[in-house]
């Protein structure tokens, strides 16, 4: 069955006159007669009673009809839909992202996407920088927001984009504040006054440029941080510092994420600052990508 024998189908149960659709169809009638009766044999049902003088659909035919005709309309569409698909004005695009990012710069930069290419579909996936790093070299992903590790460890198929980068702040738990447990000056926090309390931090696998980007800080301040508990999820961390069971270092724009029991301070003297960017295989050719990257070059401020 092809699609030549439907267009033919349908000719003939709408004129209902073998002459009259063979004359439509800029062909004779005996092999239009010929493909008829081959399309109802290759299909095992008649399609068509037939007379001397008259033609008619069987009942099996004229309710065939309309998925023939649905059929041909959405092969209609095939080529258009290639069209936009090469322009990645449809398609799929797959996208993992840190926790962070779901606080600085995913809302706007989907937002961004989604206004130019609407008809896209977006699979979204939290995961870990190292995690990310994984699917995409194994091509379940597109593309990755990530915590990017020395470009140097970066695996050379890959290509990364650097978008955001801000400061941290400390998250601390208000009860030690009111209990003067920490010492705080209005809404500034030197980390030399809490060395010793227990630090709650990403585990270095999963993302080793933030891990060291604090203890680093913790180094430069005369200490080695005492690492109470280690959690892969902002909102976990969060949660922990809420039941007061240490402080962490997080991105700014964190804030965003309140939780009752938790204080936001910035950091006295010169903070650290954390990276986000967009990694991505170089191999990959995919337009819905093709145009992810450039919504994601013009909204970034960094050089």
């Amino acid at each position: 069955m092809d699609l030549r024998q439907l267009r033919y189908f349908i000719t003939v149960a709408e004129e209902l006159h073998f002459g009259r659709a063979a004359e439509r169809l800029g062909m004779t009638q005996p092999p239009l007669s010929q493909t008829i009766q081959a399309l109802e044999e290759e299909i095992g049902v008649q399609l068509f009673a037939r007379t001397k003088r008259s033609v008619a659909l069987t009942p099996a035919g004229e309710q065939w009809r309309d998925h023939v005709q649905k059929l041909l309309d959405d092969a209609a569409t095939l080529s258009g839909i290639a069209r936009r698909l090469a322009r990645g004005a449809i398609g799929t695009l797959k996208l993992a992202f840190v926790s962070t990012a779901d606080y600085s710069l995913l809302p706007d930069l989907l937002g961004r996407y989604k206004n130019d290419y609407p008809d896209v579909e977006i699979t979204l996936q939290e995961a870990t920088s190292d995690l990310q790093i994984e699917t995409l070299l194994s091509g379940d992903i597109h593309a990755g927001l990530i915590i990017p590790p020395p470009q140097a460890t970066l695996h050379a198929s890959l290509t990364y984009l650097p978008l955001l980068r801000e400061k941290l702040v400390a998250a601390v738990p208000d009860e030690w504040i009111r209990s003067g447990r920490l010492a705080v000056s209005g809404d500034t926090f030197d980390i030399k006054s809490a060395l010793t309390e227990p630090l709650i931090i990403f585990p270095r696998r999963s993302a080793p440029a933030f891990h060291d980007v604090i203890t680093g800080f913790y180094l430069q301040n005369g200490a080695v941080p005492a690492i109470g508990q280690e959690a892969i999820q902002m909102q976990t961390i969060i949660s922990l510092i809420s039941a007061g069971m240490g402080i962490a270092l997080v991105p700014e724009s964190l804030q965003k994420l309140g939780r009752a029991g938790v204080r936001y301070l910035k950091l006295a003297d010169a903070p650290p600052c954390i990276e986000t960017g967009l990694v991505w295989r170089r191999d990959d050719l995919s337009p819905t990508l093709e145009h992810f990257i450039q919504v994601a070059s013009e909204f970034s401020g960094l050089p």
